[in-house]
């Protein structure tokens, strides 16, 4: 497929999803993305404008706000590349960052394709409500890095 999109104007609606997002604004994120795209993160995939909404519904759920910052941007034909720092305020105003990286793959300056690629255990003391379950996320949080450091 022959690719006529901008660069830089691919990158501009990435950015402007992510202030979207940023501002909690569910119509602005949908109107990011084709009728027909998918959202893929955490071994699921979702369909369509309801696939985004079920995204953004999901994810406000876990989050009270989120700021998104930018590490690296690579854009290359319709495939824009983001590894960005998650900066995120819970619902108990706990505070918690990710740092993540998402593909974006474009068509007609729509958002075709979307897949996010994290770590769930960054935000796995944010669903560990009583003593034990925060005990076995800070468990598995230490296990997981045995023999790194």
């Amino acid at each position: 497929m022959k690719n006529d999109q901008s660069p830089d104007k691919i990158r501009k609606v990435a950015l402007a999803l992510d202030r979207a997002l940023e501002e909690k604004n569910l119509d602005l994120v949908t109107s990011k993305f084709a009728d027909d795209c998918s959202i893929e993160l955490l071994n699921v995939e979702l369909f369509g404008k309801e696939g985004v909404k079920k995204w953004f519904n999901w994810l406000f759920k876990h989050v009270a706000e989120i700021k998104l910052m930018p590490v690296t941007i690579m854009v290359n034909g319709d495939t824009f590349f983001e590894e960005y720092i998650v900066k995120a305020k819970l619902y108990d105003d706990e505070q918690t960052s990710s740092k993540q990286a998402e593909v974006l793959v474009f068509e007609s300056y729509q958002i075709k394709k979307l897949r996010i690629y994290f770590d769930r255990l960054d935000f796995a003391s944010s669903v560990a409500k009583n003593i034990i379950s925060k005990t076995i996320v800070k468990e598995l949080i230490k296990k997981s890095i045995d023999d790194l450091i």
